[in-house]
């Protein structure tokens, strides 16, 4: 369950991210520890996210959350990066595994199946490309579930 405060978090800290050239992926309030945690999830648009980016976003967010006041009491405020998801969602994250292996889980059935396994080729509009064994399977985006990368050894 999403905490109550998160909307006006994020409304808040969109636009300071924004400004950074920072893309807010996600908000976090743990008010089940002492004091309570904020985790705030940054990934820069253009190069990898950096300590500075984090150190920026976290200086200028908690000003702002001090000045409207919508955290009562004391709380951590934790800014980092997301680092790497097995799901890959993003024209960035299918760019940057081009080549790795992948699963791709579909919908409903194609050919018959709903897992296809190979090396990632690329995506676009219409379609996912994945390499099986020197052969490009073209699997149509409207049917995928998801695409993560393959961690089985």
């Amino acid at each position: 369950m999403t905490h109550p405060l998160i909307p006006q978090i994020i409304d808040l800290a969109k636009p300071l991210a924004q400004e950074l050239n920072l893309e807010l992926v996600e908000v976090v309030f743990q008010t089940n520890k002492n004091p309570p945690i904020l985790k705030i999830n940054v990934r820069n648009y253009s190069k990898d996210t950096s300590l500075e980016d984090c150190e920026q976003m976290s200086r200028n967010l908690e000003e702002k959350l001090d000045q409207a006041m919508i955290i009562p009491g004391a709380y951590v405020l934790e800014v980092s990066s997301p680092g790497i998801s097995s799901i890959l969602t993003t024209d960035r994250e299918f760019i940057s595994f081009k080549g790795f292996p992948v699963i791709v889980e579909t919908v409903s059935p194609f050919k018959n199946r709903q897992q296809w396994s190979g090396r990632l080729q690329g995506r676009d509009e219409e379609s996912i490309f994945i390499n099986q064994k020197g052969k490009i399977m073209t699997i149509p985006r409207k049917l995928i579930a998801k695409v993560e990368i393959d961690e089985r050894p």
